[in-house]
């Protein structure tokens, strides 16, 4: 089964197949920016899980933790779909929100919560990660 991702004007695309490896809410001050709000929720696909259409910009920042954090957006709508993250090689992250889909599933992991708002509580189970995990098993195949 596949669910696709679009910006705001619909020029700019990801479907996906299968499930993400993970789903994390990020708190760093960069998501909060970027994002308008208190905090950013995406999906993590293996890139071979994810077909990209249409043209799109690159913007290319230092993270939190020191490593390159490269985001896809629509120089159109200005709508940031995806990323890649240097801690995460091979892997992209797509904007929850962007599937507008309500079912899609629950955060499974909470990050730089060192600067989460302190009103931000989830209500079902989820790691809690004062920065960015390092890599490992449950970022794996």
């Amino acid at each position: 089964m596949s669910k696709i991702a679009h910006c705001a004007c619909g020029s700019l695309r990801a479907e996906v197949s299968g499930e993400p490896r993970f789903i994390a809410a990020c708190h760093c001050e960069a998501c909060q920016r970027r994002t308008g709000s208190v905090f950013n929720v995406s999906a993590y696909y293996p890139r071979e899980q994810v077909r990209i259409e249409g043209t799109e910009t690159i913007y290319v920042r230092d993270g939190q933790d020191g490593r390159k954090v490269r985001n896809r957006f629509c120089p159109t709508c200005g709508t940031t779909l995806y990323w890649e993250l240097d801690i995460f090689p091979g892997i992209l992250g797509i904007a929850v929100g962007a599937f507008f889909d309500p079912d899609f599933g629950a955060p499974t992991r909470s990050v730089f919560e060192q600067s989460k708002h302190r009103w931000v509580a989830f209500d079902h189970p989820i790691e809690h990660f004062s920065r960015t995990p390092a890599p490992g098993p449950q970022t794996r195949s």
